[in-house]
């Protein structure tokens, strides 16, 4: 199972993310559907920017604060500012970094824009993020980390494309591989905060494209992390998780996604 069909002719997320934050490179169907969601919540750059900042956050985090040196980074998504490898070899230059993405579209940009320090190592698998066995398999992917090992596990900005219980299987699906140590980064859309009318018709354009979007609730969000450890401060607004300085919502804006970072004990 696939996460959407993939093509120039139909909408992607990550393309969507791209026009979103005045990149170049999405095509018509991405541009028009972005122009949809734009129409619903205009401030959807600003809160782009927030996620890529809380990513950025937790890597500095898991890096510098936890010592972790393995980072497996499933829906990858066009690259941008705070890459993970980025991020985590300026503060450690042999850490090694597994990016997982389903659009080829979006792994050949990866691969021509975003290297490796020479110290490290940065690679990228095409993978169906649902099939968590045929991912944790991938050769690729096990002679660039090793497993046995702790590993910060990202999965951001993907989970909500998934309907029903398909989000909660892929997770367990990647923890039941972590070793001890190990950490898992979630951020996901909601609507807790939205206005009803407003969330309907972001929905609506979201099905007009052909992706599905599942907004879940903090206490949904929170079920991704049964058996973990949350650390500190929970499940809350991206812009939330261990900012520099906490400032609130611009006016007319409101937190749209949730962002939580959990650990794996013994």
């Amino acid at each position: 199972m696939t996460l959407m069909t993939l093509g120039t002719d139909a909408p992607h997320p990550a393309r969507m993310g791209n026009y979103f934050l005045g990149g170049k490179d999405y095509f018509p169907a991405d541009r028009d559907a972005a122009i949809g969601v734009l129409g619903a919540v205009p401030f959807m750059r600003s809160a782009l920017l927030e996620h890529r900042g809380f990513v950025g956050r937790v890597v500095e985090y898991l890096a510098g604060e936890v010592g972790i040196r393995q980072f497996l980074d499933v829906g990858t998504g066009m690259p941008t500012h705070c890459n993970t490898h980025e991020v985590a070899q300026a503060i450690a230059p042999d850490a090694r970094v597994v990016y997982v993405d389903n659009d080829p579209l979006v792994l050949a940009h990866a691969r021509a824009l975003l290297k490796s320090s020479p110290e490290g190592a940065t690679v990228y698998v095409e993978a169906d993020a649902l099939d968590t066995e045929a991912l944790l398999r991938h050769p690729v992917l096990n002679d660039t980390i090793d497993l046995r090992r702790p590993v910060g596990l990202l999965v951001t900005g993907l989970l909500h494309y998934f309907p029903g219980p398909s989000a909660y299987r892929l997770v367990e699906g990647l923890k039941a591989a972590l070793a001890p140590g190990s950490h898992l980064a979630v951020s996901h859309a909601t609507g807790d905060y939205t206005p009803p009318m407003v969330a309907d018709r972001v929905g609506t354009v979201y099905r007009a494209s052909g992706i599905p979007v599942t907004g879940r609730s903090r206490a949904e969000v929170a079920r991704f992390f049964t058996g973990m450890e949350l650390v500190e401060p929970g499940v809350v607004p991206e812009a939330q998780w261990r900012p520099a300085s906490l400032e609130p919502p611009q006016e007319g804006h409101w937190h749209v996604s949730y962002g939580a970072l959990g650990r794996r004990g013994h």
